[in-house]
């Protein structure tokens, strides 16, 4: 059994989403995040090795069909419609299979979807790009110019970006924690602070990376964090972090995590919408099983 979370460029009509949640089977459907505010979607799935990719293709093929960029709303950092699709391994013992599907997916869309795919991560074909910052840079636009210009190559599919969908970003990994802290405040600027405290690239928390963001649906500023080792920064020192420096109206756990990711967390910090059964992998992974 692997795991996929891939995100969606899309996040206000509801339809849309739905169709492309079909469109994933065979795989299992965990868990849906959407963000209006974000313009993204998250889905979480599971399915055994060889069918996982074949959903994904599916998956993408209704993506590339539904969603738009030239009409995208949203603050998320994006460059496709099906931005990103990383393979989720929760251990060594499964990281070669993660990888395998990965890449099998990655040439598959690519091929038959006539879709740019970058491998980033440890996946990386190069060292430049194992952070999406780096291609993500500018956005989707800039990325169209960047493979022009001969400076980026897709690792597959056309070089080019799609002109509606844009490219993909693939990879494979051990479980990331995005994880969002919403403040009792409209100040973006302080949260934009906040975050460049958190970031390790900035000299703060080790495996961090944050953005600080005006939510307008919601009225309020936002820190929001991947946190890439749980095991070396625990959410809780992110909190911490955070509110020695703002208060927190609550939490928001983006897609799954591993059980241990909470362990020592504030019990004074709400979290929206959380539900353990749900929201944590080792629960989520015995209904399917």
């Amino acid at each position: 059994m692997l795991l996929a979370v891939p995100n969606v460029s899309e996040g206000r009509h509801t339809e849309r989403l739905e169709a492309i949640e079909r469109a994933f089977h065979p795989a299992a459907f965990l868990d849906l995040h959407v963000d209006a505010d974000h313009g993204r979607a998250v889905f979480s799935l599971a399915a055994e090795q060889g069918e996982l990719a074949k959903a994904l293709l599916s998956g993408a093929r209704e993506v590339v069909a539904r969603v738009n960029l030239t009409e995208h709303e949203g603050l998320h950092p994006h460059v496709g419609a099906l931005d990103v699709m990383p393979l989720v391994y929760l251990g060594e013992d499964r990281r070669g299979a993660a990888c395998a599907e990965a890449l099998t997916a990655a040439a598959m869309i690519g091929d038959e979807l006539d879709l740019p795919v970058f491998l980033y991560g440890e996946l990386a074909t190069k060292p430049e790009q194992r952070e999406r910052a780096f291609l993500r840079e500018g956005g989707w636009r800039a990325l169209a110019g960047r493979i022009e210009s001969g400076e980026l190559a897709p690792d597959y599919g056309p070089a080019r970006v799609h002109p509606t969908a844009g490219a993909l970003l693939a990879t494979a990994r051990p479980p990331l924690i995005a994880f969002n802290l919403d403040l009792e405040t409209d100040d973006v600027e302080l949260a934009k602070r906040i975050a460049r405290s958190l970031r390790e690239a900035d000299g703060g928390l080790t495996g961090v990376r944050a953005l600080g963001l005006y939510l307008p649906d919601r009225g309020r500023a936002q820190v929001s964090t991947n946190v890439h080792d749980y095991t070396i920064t625990p959410l809780k020192a992110v909190v911490e972090t955070v509110r020695a420096q703002a208060n927190i109206a609550e939490a928001e756990l983006v897609g799954l995590a591993p059980e241990a990711a909470f362990n020592d967390f504030p019990g004074d910090v709400p979290m929206r919408g959380f539900s353990p059964e749900r929201h944590l992998i080792e629960n989520a992974l015995r209904t399917v099983r």
